[in-house]
């Protein structure tokens, strides 16, 4: 009987490179680097959304958007910037609807008789409300049965969420301490 042959004795041919080794010239190294650069964006954006959901598993899911808030107060410009730094901008409804919600969701976390600041000034001129990426703003909310808002002229140029009115809107000194809401975009 012949003996099977040993791992040394069997010969194993050669794979055959059929594919043409491609030549590593600039223009492949670009579409490298373009495909890096793709991959990393997509991974940003991976992780944006990934911070997004933990925002709205802890705060409130109104449509496309997510709402939280922190707790203490600031004044507008702090409220403003803090919440930049968080990837995000003051709440601004954009409908009734959402209003409505953002109230329920400002009353039951803050309290029912406090006010929250929103994405709304007239900073730039006077009577021209715009939300904070400077767009005029086509929704409002103004409490116009007792005080007529806004009432304040140059002296009051934010808008606040107010919790005794209901959900209506005042005009504020930018200055004073109130709680404040963030609204993140959902992809």
């Amino acid at each position: 009987r012949d003996a099977l042959p040993t791992y040394q004795q069997k010969k194993v041919p050669a794979k055959k490179n059929n594919q043409a080794k491609k030549a590593v010239t600039p223009r492949v190294i670009e579409e490298i680097k373009k495909q890096i650069e793709s991959i990393l964006l997509d991974l940003d954006s991976l992780k944006e959304q990934q911070a997004l959901q933990t925002v709205c598993l802890r705060g409130f899911k109104i449509l496309r958007k997510c709402f939280l808030v922190f707790s203490g107060e600031k004044n507008y410009h702090e409220a403003s910037e803090d919440y930049m730094l968080h990837g995000g901008l003051l709440s601004t409804p954009r409908n009734g609807e959402e209003n409505d919600q953002l109230y329920e969701y400002a009353k039951n976390t803050v309290g029912p008789n406090l006010d929250i600041w929103l994405g709304v000034t007239d900073m730039v001129t006077e009577g021209k409300w715009l939300d904070l990426n400077g767009n005029n703003i086509t929704f409002t909310n103004w409490e116009t049965e007792i005080t007529l808002q806004p009432d304040g002229a140059s002296r009051e140029n934010c808008v606040l969420l107010s919790g005794q009115a209901n959900g209506k809107w005042f005009d504020e000194s930018c200055r004073s301490a109130k709680h404040f809401i963030c609204e993140y975009n959902i992809p």
